[in-house]
């Protein structure tokens, strides 16, 4: 198959399909932010066979957008990236906005707490804050991306949005959820509704086993992120759940209040939805 041939060996692919194409890949290699990603999961995580993967790949890194482990043989993403963000507008600084509440909510529950924010039907890790309790869930990259609801925030900004949307948004991921997660669409919608009914999202040993989290969205009437807290599940039994989602409300309305003081929030929630 050639790199202009669409998978089915008939139409030829045209020129937007193909910048599609490698958008995918590149979000497929950074799905795992700093731990990158070999051939095989590559081919698997995109859907295509592996010997396109390999092509593909082979030109991403020539250009500098993809770079190769020679030693792990993994894909990571390249330099080329890196230095034309340097030079990308900065626009809505969410991550700055809720550094302070991220980091409180840390000091405060001794867990690790995350900010994510929404990009198009997925949520990406901007900020993270590790509290002091020695034994920690298992920490995520900034920078990791995965698609809406899995984890406790992506989780939550569904349980946030209008019925319609979310429904939509779990219908077009259907077929990924399986590959980050160990749950279905039908889990998750069960999930958004326990999430919308009790005011915040919950996890325990889905994602990750013997981890559970917790997530409120921001702001309520179009969610562009949402801070969640990730501990073993232990520490997140029903008693202390319910006080830390309190002290979570608390922080997201002050995150509320400094996005309002800064503007910008409707450019903001244009871009996330088109991201």
């Amino acid at each position: 198959m050639t790199e202009n041939e669409s998978p089915q060996g008939g139409t030829p692919r045209t020129g937007t399909q193909s910048i599609e194409r490698v958008v995918g890949m590149l979000r497929v290699v950074a799905s795992r932010g700093r731990r990158g990603m070999r051939i095989g999961e590559v081919a698997t995580t995109s859907g295509l066979p592996q010997s396109t993967c390999f092509r593909m790949l082979q030109r991403l890194e020539i250009e500098g957008l993809v770079d190769r482990d020679p030693h792990t043989r993994k894909y990571f993403l390249g330099p080329l990236l890196h230095e034309l963000g340097l030079l990308a507008r900065p626009r809505y600084r969410l991550s700055e906005l809720c550094d302070a509440a991220v980091h409180r909510l840390a000091d405060l529950t001794q867990d690790t707490v995350y900010l994510s924010e929404r990009s198009g039907m997925e949520a990406v890790c901007t900020n993270r804050a590790l509290g002091d309790y020695p034994i920690k869930a298992m920490p995520l990259d900034i920078g990791i991306r995965r698609p809406l609801g899995v984890g406790a925030g992506g989780l939550a900004m569904l349980c946030a949005m209008p019925v319609e949307e979310a429904e939509a948004i779990i219908d077009a991921n259907g077929h990924r959820y399986e590959k980050f997660a160990s749950f279905t669409a039908d889990f998750l919608r069960e999930a958004v509704a326990r999430g919308r009914a009790q005011g915040y999202s919950f996890l325990d040993s889905v994602v990750t086993p013997g981890t559970a989290a917790i997530g409120v969205a921001f702001p309520t009437e179009n969610p562009v992120g949402a801070i969640s807290i990730a501990a073993i599940s232990g520490r997140l039994e029903s008693e202390r759940r319910e006080d830390l989602a309190r002290e979570l409300k608390q922080q997201v309305r002050k995150v509320e209040a400094a996005m309002n003081s800064a503007g910008g929030l409707s450019e903001s929630s244009d871009n996330a939805k088109k991201t």
